[in-house]
């Protein structure tokens, strides 16, 4: 009798216990990601590309290669003609310097013939012949300053076409954006890829969001912010985390056919998305309750 009585105050503890955690659940719907696409900003063929399906990576960790050679000797042809315009730029200075001295030369005679025009020593064809070679020289010297403006110019179209070429090695390396997992891979080692080809799809999964929908007559018990659990299937148990609402669909949508109720479905529902820490258990396009 004893042992009847005991079982008989276990019995609806129990009983309750179970009730609870089937309790049906206020909403469903699917964990996601925000992944981003990573893509090709460079044209060549991928001759390195450390990546597989399922790797954790890194933010800014290089992941690959894209060929650069063609580039390389680019350069190296803008580099020589470079170099070419240096070397012009000094036979203009020597020339302009050796002007120079000329034009301080014929100034000093041209003030040296004028003194001794007035006192009668020198004609005026003298003064007109120093004066007419004075302008000559200034002339010439205006001439070779005018070729190293446009030498200026040539060098600095050079200089901006190196730079375009290195930006171009820069984003000829494939690197990583964000930390997380490598969802899936599009591109391999040895093929040709082009600018906007997208080479492989990586997601943060340290936390994901349960795209959820729920009925009008729902949306006044959920605020932005608010906590909340969230279910998921463990095994023959439901198991229980905690959840944020972190969006709320401001126009009603149809039910989506994925999402299978323990209630009767209604015709129209909103979208919410709940942020929830990943323990691992967590994966993409896992099914999700939430319990208000």
């Amino acid at each position: 009798m004893k042992k009847l009585a005991l079982i008989s105050l276990v019995l609806p503890a129990l009983m309750f216990s179970c009730d609870d955690k089937n309790e049906a659940s206020d909403a469903y719907g699917n964990f996601e990601s925000d992944p981003v696409i990573v893509s090709a900003q460079g044209q060549g063929q991928i001759i390195y590309l450390n990546l597989q399906e399922g790797q954790k990576v890194g933010k800014n960790q290089e992941l690959g290669v894209i060929d650069t050679m063609q580039i390389y000797l680019k350069k190296l042809q803008l580099e020589s003609g470079k170099q070419t315009i240096n070397t012009r730029f000094q036979t203009l200075d020597n020339q302009i310097n050796s002007i120079s001295i000329q034009i301080q030369n014929a100034e000093r005679e041209y003030k040296r013939i004028s003194s001794l025009l007035n006192d009668g020593a020198a004609t005026g064809k003298q003064k007109d012949d120093i004066e007419g070679s004075l302008h000559l020289l200034k002339a010439q010297r205006k001439a070779l300053e005018s070729q190293k403006a446009t030498l200026y110019a040539e060098k600095k179209g050079i200089n901006v076409q190196i730079a375009q070429l290195e930006d171009q090695v820069k984003k000829s390396r494939i690197i990583n954006p964000i930390e997380g997992i490598v969802l899936q891979q599009y591109k391999r080692q040895g093929e040709i890829v082009g600018p906007g080809q997208a080479i492989y799809k990586v997601a943060n999964m340290d936390q994901l969001i349960l795209r959820a929908y729920v009925s009008g007559y729902q949306l006044s018990e959920l605020s932005l912010g608010a906590k909340l659990k969230v279910r998921i299937d463990a095994g023959d148990e439901i198991k229980e985390l905690s959840g944020e609402v972190r969006w709320i669909a401001s126009e009603a949508e149809f039910t989506p056919k994925i999402i299978q109720t323990r209630e009767e479905r209604v015709n129209l529902v909103y979208a919410v998305k709940v942020a929830v820490e990943n323990d691992g258990s967590l994966k993409i396009g896992m099914p999700g309750e939430i319990k208000f």
